[in-house]
């Protein structure tokens, strides 16, 4: 897995290539953790380029919402494709998170 982030006026753009399993989630906590750390908490994770993602990925996933939720920040997700669209869908991600098809349309919601 590999994380890019790249800042943007309202937000901060974490974009999540590869897989996003029991292996690669606690990479992606840990860089989550010290972006929440050093202040931000206005998130854009973009999946577009995320092949696959298992429980353990959602569980992260979860966790970062719930640390932002105590942070009053905000969280929203584009790009998702195939398998993790399928996998948010039935999960109920797709009820509980705001997602967008491109990054120029999530930010302008944040």
């Amino acid at each position: 897995m590999h994380i890019a982030i790249r800042k943007e006026t309202n937000a901060l753009v974490v974009s999540v290539i590869g897989r996003m399993d029991a292996v690669t989630a606690p990479e992606f906590d840990k860089s989550i953790n010290e972006l929440i750390a050093c202040g931000e908490r206005a998130f854009l994770v973009n999946l577009s380029g995320l092949e696959y993602i298992s429980s353990a990925g959602l569980r992260s996933i979860l966790a970062f919402a719930k640390r932002l939720k105590e942070q009053d920040g905000k969280l929203l997700f584009s790009g998702l494709q195939g398998h993790v669209r399928e996998v948010f869908s039935i999960s109920g991600f797709l009820g509980i998170f705001k997602v967008y098809d491109s990054d120029v349309e999530a930010l302008k919601d944040i």
